[in-house]
């Protein structure tokens, strides 16, 4: 995804709607879901501005503009959870409503996003969270599916869409590069209560 074309993508995503937020911290086996604090600030900068986290997402952010352009608490808005490992920052998880994306199979439809620093990867921890956000997620918009985008190139990415039940919609050239539309099935409300 080139930079650019990435911001526009981004532009394009609107909150979820009418969910209360902030939720209660989501707790996993290892980790908390929460919403942004001052704190957070610094990991932001980091995994933003990483050209390992944005090998696959058009390339990184420069810090200098990040440290002039970020809020005091970035990225405080419904569906953007900070992954929180020990009490610190290790990634994020983005739940948005895609009104502008690309692809027709997608658009009004949740969307999936993840970000974790390099020192996180390999230890299961974006499926955790990304489990726990998606729980979260069935519990306030019942009954409604979730779409995920990834390059088909990020191989890590795609295994973790597979573990997490996304089923590929189609490919598509899009940012430079083919990439993969899946979708997650919406839980019926009746079979979460089981």
């Amino acid at each position: 995804m080139i930079a650019a074309e990435a911001a526009d993508w981004l532009a394009d995503m609107t909150d979820l709607g009418p969910v209360g937020w902030p939720p209660a911290p989501i707790r996993t086996e290892r980790l908390v879901l929460r919403a942004s604090e001052a704190r957070d600030r610094a990991t932001f900068v980091e995994l933003l501005a990483s050209p390992e986290v944005h090998t696959y997402l058009g390339g990184p952010r420069q810090r200098a503009e990040l440290e002039r352009e970020l809020p005091e608490v970035p990225e405080r808005w419904p569906g953007s959870f900070v992954v929180d490992l020990e009490g610190a920052m290790i990634g994020q998880i983005l739940l948005r409503r895609a009104t502008g994306h690309r692809r027709p199979a997608a658009v009004g439809k949740a969307d999936l996003g993840y970000l974790f620093l390099p020192r996180a990867w390999g230890s299961g921890y974006a499926a955790e969270a990304c489990s726990g956000a998606l729980a979260w997620f069935d519990g306030v918009l019942p009954g409604e599916p979730v779409v995920l985008t990834t390059q088909t190139a990020n191989v890590g990415s795609m295994r973790l869409a597979a573990k997490l039940g996304f089923a590929e919609v189609e490919r598509f050239q899009a940012w430079g590069a083919e990439q993969w539309l899946g979708q997650r099935p919406p839980i019926p409300p009746s079979a979460r209560s089981r």
